[in-house]
């Protein structure tokens, strides 16, 4: 039986979708945009280096892309509702330890936990469900949760900077906890309501499965190429943004204004997105945005006036809102609907790898040639990434049997 046939699609269910959105809100708001207003005052109370803090997210984001196969899996056999229930709970009592901190090794083990819990609770979880609830009208809910979740930044950190200056960075994690108690583990919990369309061996090995055949199938090589690089790529420039700028001695509110304008850059990509519809297909609308990312980094190359930086900033930001959308919804066209959550998992794995690494990466090779010898691997990389993904999308197709 095909996967489209198997997975009757729940009628309505935008009070869900809605719930979601807001979830993913307070979920990537909370536990990871917030977490570099936190570096400064840690630093300047506990006495660790800059490297020893940023360190621990790159755990959290090397644990979170160890765990994304798994979850994948899991939701793929039970759904979401109980896992990302979890993973905002566990969000709440890790925050609530993380006030208490005292010494690296818990420190470095609590952003173990958090990157699970981020695992459970980011878009990656949250395209899974969509896919699995809704079979036929997935991409445009995914487009909606990520134009939500394109404002996470926008609230948590300004919301993340007045706590900490309100109540001090302590009481200021503390209160990140409860809003992911009061928040985001209701909103899971509710907006996940979904009976599991198979129970035990049946869904385990139907998971198992469509993993097996997508891994023989040069789509998905071609894919998590693409991803891999592409992750890669964007990590090192967004945490390394700042200090490239700031090396051209330029002045700080230039520069921030400059990384401000990437999220509504991407939200502006999403809104395009969702304009076209079914004009711009998944795979028409990801072959424009890999080309696009390597085109948005030339500008910096160039070292040309401030306009050319802000071009940079709404190209580079546009280009990532339409690949978190493309990222979500191009699986099913190229794979089907049976086996989503292990497949974007197997994918998302090595590309959460690859962004915890990038940053440390990316720093070695400005000590050996410069900011100029990170772009250009940049460039170089978006290119192999956009030749991936071309070559992906240009294999036959699962069709509908997934």
């Amino acid at each position: 039986m095909s996967a489209v046939t198997e997975h009757v699609e729940a009628p309505g269910g935008w009070a869900g979708v809605a719930g979601i959105a807001v979830a993913q809100v307070v979920s990537w708001g909370s536990i990871y945009y917030t977490f570099s207003l936190f570096v400064g005052p840690m630093e300047q109370d506990l006495g660790w280096s800059r490297a020893t803090l940023n360190g621990a997210l790159s755990l959290g984001l090397f644990a979170a892309g160890v765990a994304a196969l798994p979850v994948g899996a899991h939701i793929d056999r039970h759904g979401g509702r109980a896992l990302m229930s979890l993973g905002s709970l566990a969000a709440a009592l890790l925050f609530a330890a993380w006030s208490g901190v005292d010494s690296v090794i818990a420190f470095y083990l609590l952003w173990l936990g958090l990157g699970i819990t981020m695992a459970a609770t980011l878009y990656e979880p949250a395209f899974a469900v969509l896919t699995r609830k809704f079979p036929r009208s997935f991409r445009t809910r995914i487009a909606v949760v990520t134009l939500a979740g394109g404002f996470a930044s926008t609230v948590f950190i300004p919301l993340g900077q007045g706590l900490i200056e309100t109540l001090g960075w302590r009481d200021a994690l503390m209160a990140l906890g409860l809003i992911n108690l009061a928040l985001g583990l209701p909103l899971h919990f509710l907006a996940l309501r979904e009976p599991p369309r198979h129970a035990g061996r049946t869904a385990a090995k139907t998971s198992t499965g469509a993993l097996r055949r997508a891994l023989h199938r040069p789509a998905f090589w071609g894919l998590a190429l693409a991803y891999v690089i592409y992750s890669a790529a964007f990590s090192a420039v967004t945490f390394h943004l700042v200090l490239l700028l700031s090396e051209r001695e330029l002045a700080m509110a230039t520069v921030v204004g400059i990384f401000a304008l990437v999220g509504p850059a991407q939200v502006g990509g999403r809104i395009a997105l969702m304009a076209l519809g079914r004009r711009l297909t998944t795979s028409l609308a990801g072959r424009i945005v890999f080309v696009l990312f390597p085109l948005s980094i030339l500008p910096l190359l160039a070292h040309g006036p401030l306009w050319s930086l802000v071009a940079f900033a709404l190209l580079y930001g546009a280009a990532n809102g339409v690949m978190t959308i493309v990222r979500g919804a191009i699986l099913p066209d190229l794979f089907g609907h049976a086996g989503y959550g292990a497949i974007s998992g197997a994918i998302t794995m090595p590309s959460m790898i690859a962004k915890a690494a990038a940053p440390l990466g990316a720093a070695l090779l400005w000590q050996a040639g410069g900011y100029d010898a990170v772009l250009w691997t940049v460039f170089a990389g978006g290119v192999i990434a956009a030749a991936g993904f071309w070559f992906a999308v240009s294999r036959p197709v699962a069709g509908s049997a997934g």
